[in-house]
């Protein structure tokens, strides 16, 4: 049998070789002959898996990835004349392309055959990858925090965020956003970054152009070293954090205080509020069940923690005698009540909407948040009200006139907590909507790629009604008697071995009273106002570690008792309170690098020893007389004539944002 299929075969070369033109097919004939089937179908099984075909509009594009390379190959064709099409891989050159990620688990059981993708989901042609699950290269985050995804909204809206997520050093999630926010040209370009230097995925460092097109193109960045920034005055930041030789790292950070660039040029550079010409805030009359609703179900939002208490006094809470006037029991998720109080109480609050430039939407989606953590309800549930909130926007005239890039959120609760990730439970998506994406969320921690969420203080106890309560405060705290070198009130994360808490607090028992003295709210000694107070009254520095995310309200009790705050990371400040805080962090803080704790290479007591007391006194007189006032939510009654405070500061800058958006 096999002899006779060799004569066939034979004998059809025979006659294919007088006829030239058909060489090239008889070669691969012969050739197919001598390949197992087996082999056949298990390469064309390989060039299936390894590779992605997605049509969008009148482009076909068709990626491959090589596991030896570690790149992204795709091809890119037009479906009509003259549409721009490439090839690239992703190794640095411009491309357009789209990733596929197929598995989750794929990034664990292989990570080199994982393969990313920025997917625009309103591609119909292709339904089966109409939602991405997005990848993580950092297997557990100490932080804990839900990594965000790519935008899987229901709706159709034509505005999407792409985001392909990745991980930081930093134990926080280092998305990639594509801001969909077309008004705003100075952020056309959005950072794309991987901080890991041994990523299984080898994915270099690039921008992504937020353009119209359905796929972004990436245009490299030129490499930068450390040195590229030096005496460079307006970035005091970058030469101190970015240790020499990791390039990656300082691009991503650069990138990031790029879009903070952005954050302060809507600063407005005086107070604004001498008249309300131009200047009207409409206040929505929102559905009670969006609001007043949730703030009834204060007794069962915890269960372990009655928050009726807290939410009294136009949420301030209840009046803590023992530290004199304007000092309340206030809660950290209370920014929405207390927002909304301010803004109805607000000089230049309108009630025609057609008079109006700024519109504020009180919302209260923390509590919506906290209310369903508890209990054993589906996603859809926790994502109904927001999705909810939108469609009744959408029935509003003037939420269409600016695209909602006039409209403004308080949320209190971080930004993570409404980008839910797609395979937890914690949180909802309502910031990961599509109408979301313009208008600006006000947020006690902001997700630092996108630029339309703008961090704004943690509210603290102290709401003064005058400027003489301000001034008689700092008088106070300047005269305040500090004991202690070094203090830390927290508790230990011993679920987060990456944590650093621990490490700190060993350094701070090791070492006597009068260096450092540690406050354990494990043992329910952080429920007392009087206590943190007090403690921060008589230090000279404040540990402020990162606990379950980055930034931590204990930041802001330590500023406005005169107590200098130590920052490891710097997502729990400098990259968070850009209107609030000032671009040069030694002003009112000293950096550790948090890695160099991990490590032990540092021990943060004998560290700040060595900062002369001279330098102390400069930071505190600056943080009391500078920064103080504008940390501070004044009562909603109050009458502030010399100091702007954290609500004002944010009202005008709004106001600016605007008015930089219409130029």
């Amino acid at each position: 049998m096999a002899i006779s299929v060799s004569k066939k075969k034979a004998k059809i070369n025979k006659r294919v070789e007088h006829k030239e033109s058909f060489f090239f097919s008889s070669f691969l004939a012969k050739l197919r002959f001598r390949i197992p089937s087996i082999v056949i179908i298990l390469t064309l099984i390989f060039l299936w898996s390894s590779s992605t075909t997605i049509i969008s509009g009148k482009v076909v594009h068709v990626c491959i990835s090589s596991r030896k390379l570690n790149d992204l190959y795709c091809i890119s064709a037009g479906t009509e004349p003259n549409i721009d099409t490439a090839v690239s891989p992703l190794n640095g050159t411009s491309h357009s392309v789209f990733v596929d990620q197929k598995d989750t688990a794929s990034k664990e059981s292989s990570p080199s055959d994982t393969r990313i993708a920025i997917v625009d989901e309103n591609s119909t042609l292709i339904d089966t990858i109409s939602n991405v699950v997005d990848v993580s290269l950092q297997k557990s985050s100490p932080l804990d925090i839900p990594i965000p995804r790519v935008n899987d909204s229901v709706t159709s809206n034509d505005t999407t965020s792409n985001v392909v997520d990745v991980s930081s050093p930093l134990d926080i999630p280092i998305p990639r956003v594509n801001d969909s926010s077309t008004s705003i040209d100075t952020i056309s370009n959005v950072v794309d970054v991987s901080l890991q230097k041994s990523s299984p995925l080898d994915i270099p460092i690039s921008r992504v152009n937020d353009g119209v097109t359905i796929i972004p193109s990436v245009k490299q960045e030129s490499t930068i070293t450390v040195d590229s920034f030096s005496g460079n005055k307006n970035v005091s930041f970058r030469n101190s954090m970015v240790k020499s030789g990791d390039e990656e790292l300082m691009i991503a950070y650069n990138d990031v205080e790029d879009q903070l660039q952005v954050h302060r040029s809507w600063a407005a550079t005086s107070k604004n509020n001498a008249t309300c010409d131009g200047r009207g805030i409409y206040v929505y009359d929102l559905p009670t069940k969006f609001n007043k609703d949730l703030v009834a179900q204060c007794a069962d939002i915890n269960p372990w923690v009655n928050l009726c208490k807290y939410f009294s006094n136009d949420a301030m809470g209840e009046p803590i005698q023992n530290l004199g006037k304007g000092w309340y029991q206030t809660h950290q998720y209370s920014l929405e009540l207390i927002f909304h109080s301010r803004v109805l109480n607000h000089p230049c609050r309108v009630h025609n909407a057609d008079e109006a430039k700024l519109f504020y939407v009180p919302f209260y989606g923390g509590l919506d948040i906290l209310r369903w953590h508890f209990k054993n309800v589906s996603n859809d549930v926790k994502d109904s009200l927001g999705v909810e909130l939108v469609r009744w926007l959408e029935s509003q005239k003037h939420w269409f006139q600016k695209s909602g890039n006039d409209h403004v959120f308080a949320l209190g609760k971080i930004s993570w907590d409404f980008r839910r990730y797609s395979n937890t439970i914690w949180g909802s998506r309502f910031l990961e909507l599509d109408e979301m994406q313009n208008p600006v969320k006000l947020l006690i921690e902001r997700q630092p790629w996108q630029v339309n969420d703008i961090g704004i203080p943690h509210p603290t106890y102290f709401h003064p009604q005058s400027d003489n309560d301000i001034i008689a405060w700092q008088d106070r705290t300047i005269k305040s008697n500090r004991k202690s070198l070094v203090s830390f009130a927290g508790a230990a994360r011993p679920d987060a071995p990456e944590n650093i808490r621990s490490i700190l607090i060993n350094q701070c028992t090791s070492a006597n009273d009068q260096e450092c003295r540690f406050l354990n709210c494990n043992l329910g000694k952080c429920d007392q106002p009087e206590s943190i107070i007090e403690l921060f009254m008589e230090s000279e520095f404040c540990l402020q570690p990162p606990g379950d995310s980055p930034t931590r309200k204990s930041v802001f009790d330590s500023l406005i008792s005169g107590c200098i705050p130590v920052i490891f990371d710097p997502f729990t400040a400098y990259y968070q309170y850009s209107w609030h805080l000032p671009e040069d962090h030694k002003k009112y803080s000293v950096f550790i690098d948090q890695e160099d704790v991990r490590r032990m290479k540092v021990n943060v007591v004998e560290r700040l020893m060595q900062i002369p007391t001279k330098e102390r006194e400069n930071m505190r007189s600056y943080i009391i007389y500078e920064l103080l006032p504008g940390l501070v939510y004044g009562d909603p009654k109050s009458k502030l004539e010399k100091y702007q405070d954290a609500f004002s500061i944010t009202i005008n800058n709004l106001f600016q944002r605007l008015n930089k958006l219409e130029l």
